[in-house]
């Protein structure tokens, strides 16, 4: 049987509280969606999960049910056509990312982590990053998708978006989720739980560079965007 650490107990009991808070707007936005769009409440997408095991990640449906066949498949850009209207402020809230909470509390996820990438995604990572993202449970928030929360902006602007995230994006994300597994802390921990709220609120701050201090530098194709 798994031992079940201290981060572990935090992560169920802090999802189960989250929740308990949240259940009232899961009520209003679940028949909402059902009566919208296309119909679909949940999405499930398999991703790469604690020693490469692959799980359901579950979020709130934003987009098209054909989406990963359209535009540019797993990569979504900013006012990508296969949005829904709704889906639009679901995702701009983060409300969409919140079912979430029950792969924490199954255990497929942590709270705070690196985030958890789809196969194709997870390939772009350089091997040995691979091996070390691999040792920890993946998380609902993370240094890494607080830094490229502005992401599909970011790939709006390139000629290539899927080259771009594959050569220059990945890599520096594989960094960032290494800086945090080597330096993870319960004190970290907790600071990107605040930081992720803090940057849904103020989405211009830039306050995860001053309070994770010793974060790789980005590329010189990323300073001065992120």
């Amino acid at each position: 049987m798994e031992k079940i650490d201290m981060t572990r107990l935090v992560d169920m009991a802090l999802s189960a509280i989250f929740i308990s808070w949240v259940l009232p707007l899961w009520i209003i936005v679940i028949p909402i969606l059902r009566l919208t769009g296309e119909g679909e409440v949940f999405y499930r997408q398999p991703r790469v999960g604690k020693n490469g095991k692959l799980f359901n990640l579950l979020k709130f449906a934003t987009m098209l049910k054909n989406s990963p066949n359209l535009g540019t498949g797993e990569l979504t850009v900013h006012n990508d056509p296969r949005v829904l209207p709704v889906g639009r402020f679901l995702r701009k809230s983060k409300i969409n990312e919140l079912p979430q909470l029950i792969n924490v509390l199954i255990g497929d996820m942590s709270i705070a982590g690196p985030r958890p990438q789809t196969p194709r995604c997870f390939a772009a990572f350089p091997k040995e990053m691979q091996n070390q993202i691999m040792q920890v449970r993946p998380g609902l928030s993370g240094i890494g998708s607080i830094i490229f929360r502005g992401e599909e902006k970011l790939l709006q602007n390139v000629s290539d978006p899927v080259t771009f995230y594959d050569q220059v994006i990945m890599p520096y994300k594989g960094e960032i989720e290494q800086w945090y597994i080597e330096n993870h802390t319960m004190k970290n921990y907790f600071l990107v739980i605040i930081t992720t709220i803090w940057v849904i609120l103020f989405p211009k701050s830039k306050i995860a560079w001053r309070w994770f201090k010793g974060l790789p530098s980005p590329p010189a194709k990323l300073a001065g965007h992120l």
